[in-house]
């Protein structure tokens, strides 16, 4: 994760998911589906208002392959990059 270097409200992406006023686990599953959209390297945006999302992106990217690039909160809205990994590539200690 690249927390500071990308400012993830304004960093370009391929898709935006709004998953704001979504309780958990929802927002992930959101992501997970709208990732499946992407094609490797492609980077999601997912905005949500949900204080548990921050410990669920965060595993998922280290379990998932998926590299989160960015995050941000700015007045309670979470904000996450997420970056599709190729899957058909192997991940060490993935």
């Amino acid at each position: 994760m690249t927390n500071g270097v990308i400012d993830c409200f304004t960093h370009p992406v391929k898709e935006e998911l709004d998953a704001s006023g979504l309780r958990c686990p929802l927002p992930l599953l959101k992501a997970k589906q709208a990732l499946r959209n992407l094609i490797p390297g492609e980077v999601l945006r997912v905005l949500a208002t949900d204080a548990g999302s921050v410990r669920d992106f965060q595993a998922f990217a280290t379990i998932s392959g998926h590299e989160l690039i960015g995050f941000a909160e700015r007045d309670l809205v979470f904000c996450y990059l997420l970056k599709k990994a190729d899957l058909t590539v192997s991940h060490p200690g993935k």
